[in-house]
């Protein structure tokens, strides 16, 4: 009998976390690397959300928290998604996690059984699949295309569903392509959904604020009001307010399931951190200028990111809706050679050599399900980006 337990084998590494430790080592030993490969805003977080903290800390606001939130932080969370998505929410409605990956994991642990099926569209982010082996359950992928900018078609989503599925995972803007559903194409899988009443919905909508241009977010309870019942809208505070390591992610939903959610965390980490939820009440109920700083910055950063692909030798990159990703195609590479002989035969070979070569790293594709891509993100200044793509060509022209 081995000692450690056999769900480890249905499981992955992260490899976006193994790219970006590979960079650091590379930096680590003098090399100049730059790092693509990180879903990490570059800007601070906002001085009135880090005030509220410090404010928690003098109040002696550092004892444990209820285990689903404190509730300024859960009513702040109810008033969000009244204002921003036009969804009614008690406080007892919502739950506070360390993270939006705890709430998901949460759900997905309070509610699947072996033999449950959860739908996911590819590419996806790298832990939705991992996380529901570990539950437990088996994931189900609907496949998209770039001719389809990356976005789940409603025949997709039909023959994927069966009657076992209990949950379709929805991340819309998306890690990684950057699609995004506007109301119309939102409507068309929610219509599919509501002639299946035993599937669940979540949504994640980490990215909701990082839409580009004149596109609108949307949410599928919002969408489609008959889905309320049977729908987990999750979100967080890491991309839009720049609080990745504050470490606090929030959903709204049925309230039993929420309360299963609470019973999950409970013997588990229980509530997070004191001092960080009080910064999230700041970030939501406080001042909201930011976000528009944000988006222009990282609007012109994508059109950079995309001009300069699209002017690489064997990449084709579409433009995307939002997020801080773009996800070009590298297929017109593969079966080419380096410099040094090396032949290209996947995605993985393709950014192992640009890192090697150029000192650039991204994450491949098929480590989101669907290849031969790879994943770059544009959170970091235009200087850098400019000098990245740069790299990127450079490496791209020398391949034979």
């Amino acid at each position: 009998m081995g000692f450690l337990a056999d769900a480890l084998s249905r499981v992955k590494p992260s490899a976006t976390i193994m790219m970006t430790q590979k960079a650091r080592d590379l930096k680590a030993q003098g090399r100049d690397v730059i790092s693509l490969s990180v879903g990490e805003p570059d800007f601070d977080t906002p001085d009135h959300i880090k005030q509220a903290a410090v404010e928690a800390i003098g109040r002696g606001e550092t004892k444990y928290p209820p285990v689903s939130g404190i509730v300024p932080l859960r009513e702040a969370i109810a008033r969000k998604f009244k204002r921003e998505n036009g969804l009614d929410y008690k406080p007892a409605q919502t739950i506070v996690g360390t993270g939006g990956k705890q709430v998901i994991y949460n759900a997905l642990l309070a509610t699947l059984n072996p033999g449950d099926e959860v739908v996911i569209p590819r590419p996806y982010w790298v832990s939705y699949p991992e996380m529901v082996g570990l539950c437990g359950g088996t994931p189900v992928f609907a496949d998209t295309s770039m001719e389809n900018d990356f976005k789940l078609q409603p025949e997709e989503l039909e023959r994927a569903i069966t009657p076992r599925t209990k949950w379709l995972i929805l991340n819309s803007p998306s890690n990684p392509s950057g699609a995004a559903y506007a109301h119309a194409e939102m409507k068309k899988l929610t219509d599919v959904l509501m002639r299946h009443p035993h599937v669940w919905v979540l949504t994640d909508d980490m990215y909701e604020h990082l839409c580009y241009g004149d596109f609108t977010f949307v949410t599928p309870a919002q969408v489609e009001p008959g889905l309320y019942e049977r729908t987990l809208t999750m979100n967080g505070v890491s991309k839009a307010y720049a609080m990745t390591g504050w470490r606090i992610g929030y959903a709204a939903g049925p309230e039993p399931l929420i309360k299963a959610m609470d019973f999950v965390q409970g013997q588990q980490t229980s509530g997070a951190a004191t001092i960080s939820q009080w910064a999230a009440v700041a970030a939501l109920d406080g001042p909201q200028e930011h976000l528009a700083r944000f988006r222009a910055a990282f609007q012109t950063r994508r059109d950079l990111v995309v001009s300069m692909l699209n002017q690489t030798n064997g990449l084709r990159c579409p433009m995307p809706e939002g997020a801080f990703y773009v996800y070009p195609s590298c297929a017109e590479l593969i079966g080419r050679r380096t410099p040094d002989g090396k032949v290209i035969e996947t995605d993985e070979d393709f950014v192992t050599a640009l890192l090697e070569s150029e000192g650039v790293a991204a994450v491949h594709g098929s480590a989101f399900g669907l290849g031969p891509n790879l994943r770059i993100s544009y959170a970091t200044s235009n200087q850098v980006l400019e000098e990245a793509c740069t790299r990127i060509q450079r490496f791209c022209g020398a391949l034979r």
